[in-house]
């Protein structure tokens, strides 16, 4: 059966369009819960949501839908994603709910499930629920329909687990830290996690007004975290994105460290205290330099398809415990079981506090090789590795490369896109090479 609703994260759209509407959510809620629901169990979901304007029509609708399935609701608030998967479990509920759309403008949102183990479903019962969403709306009778509740304490709760990721006698108070929440779920509990650790904070992006998330801020948008790292002298900066899944940082120059780079210094940290179970995955987009500092330190690395669902999986196939995303996706399965920006952030500063070294020296250990990718605009989507002038352009830069490189020709999984990425030591080269190729890809498809 092919998906109609759910994509690889979710449900996820324009606010008033397709699926992103109160009548929809209202019928996603009923349909979830039939699936959710085991007789003779106490059936309960738990909804959190980010700062978007539309969460609050949404979160409405949904706890409707679950209500008239027989579902208990128990409302979380604006929380990360991340928060929402760990709630999930320790609560023992049915499932949890995220409304967000991640790091995408307020006038897109979506729709997230977790499981009881707080990862995302199965593909089989996301198939389970779209089968019954084209159903018409069946009420449980009035002796069975469920209540719904709000957890005061969650915030809390969640900032203790995070603090619980890093060693008890370990103090960040020589750490001034600037910490940007991008408007989003995390702008009441990150502060304070890095806080309570002892560290020094100045908090940006913490004045959601259900319009602004994830606008010129955030994981998305580090500049404005960079400035104010150099205007304040801190040490580091953080950027969540709008639903605190991502963690991009800067260092005290102003200089970003992205998702490949904190990877690294992750595993490399963990590698020196014997606790890398395994090896890494990233993806293949990530970069190549990431790939021969794993090689250079003998840490396995091993690339999946692009998106945390296909890192998931190769975690969970490899039984490894870290990987990630340049974007700044990380999955550490040894403290948590999704990608959390808190939680990722937190292990940079331990591997900086137990290496005595600043984020500037931290990242010196891996150098990024220049990687030029150009998005090229295509009238259907086909394979572009079908296309014999396609293929020979292909061959060539690779040839030119030398070994010293990467050429990938990816199509996109939402646009009708062809992506081009070329990486190698040469930027010259590789810049020349990715150019050639896009041409070839413009002119043949």
């Amino acid at each position: 059966m092919r998906r109609k609703y759910f994509g690889t994260d979710g449900i996820r759209g324009e606010v008033g369009k397709g699926a992103i509407t109160p009548e929809f959510m209202l019928r996603l809620g009923w349909a979830a819960g039939r699936v959710f629901r085991k007789e003779g169990k106490r059936n309960r979901v738990l909804i959190g949501k980010d700062t978007r304007i539309s969460g609050y029509m949404f979160e409405s609708a949904l706890e409707a839908g679950f209500a008239a399935a027989g579902m208990e609701v128990a409302l979380l608030g604006p929380m990360p994603t991340p928060a929402v998967a760990y709630l999930t479990r320790t609560f023992r509920a049915s499932a949890g709910v995220v409304i967000s759309a991640s790091h995408n403008p307020y006038h897109d949102n979506g729709i997230k499930f977790f499981s009881p183990e707080g990862v995302k479903l199965p593909d089989s019962v996301e198939m389970e629920i779209e089968s019954l969403l084209d159903h018409d709306i069946e009420v449980v009778g009035g002796d069975q329909l469920g209540r719904a509740t709000r957890i005061d304490d969650a915030k809390g709760r969640y900032i203790e687990f995070c603090k619980s990721t890093v060693p008890f006698q370990m103090s960040f108070a020589n750490f001034h830290i600037v910490v940007d929440c991008a408007q989003g779920a995390a702008y009441q509990v990150a502060p304070k996690v890095f806080r309570e650790l002892g560290a020094k904070v100045d908090a940006i992006g913490v004045d959601p007004d259900g319009l602004n998330i994830n606008r010129e801020s955030g994981a998305t948008s580090p500049e404005r975290l960079a400035a104010k790292v150099l205007e304040l002298g801190a040490d580091l900066g953080i950027a969540l994105d709008g639903d605190g899944d991502r963690v991009i940082m800067v260092d005290h120059k102003g200089e970003v460290v992205d998702g490949d780079e904190i990877l690294f210094m992750i595993a490399r940290s963990r590698q020196t205290q014997c606790r890398l179970r395994g090896g890494v995955v990233g993806t293949l987009m990530t970069n190549f330099g990431a790939e021969l500092a794993f090689k250079e330190h003998d840490i396995p690395f091993v690339r999946a398809k692009v998106g945390d669902r296909y890192v998931m999986e190769e975690l969970r196939k490899r039984g490894w415990l870290l990987g990630g995303e340049g974007s700044g996706h990380i999955v550490c399965l040894e403290n948590t079981t999704t990608g959390d920006g808190i939680i990722s952030g937190l292990q940079v500063l331990a591997a900086m506090f137990e290496a005595d070294q600043s984020l500037h020296e931290l990242k010196q250990h891996m150098t990024k090789v220049p990687q030029i990718l150009i998005n090229v605009r295509i009238s259907e989507q086909r394979d572009p590795m079908q296309i014999p002038a396609v293929e020979k352009a292909f061959s060539e830069a690779e040839a030119k490369l030398g070994g010293e490189g990467r050429v990938l020709l990816r199509a996109s999984g939402t646009e009708p896109l062809i992506r081009v990425m070329v990486e190698g030591s040469d930027e010259a080269l590789v810049r020349s090479q990715a150019e050639m190729l896009a041409d070839v890809v413009r002119t043949s498809m």
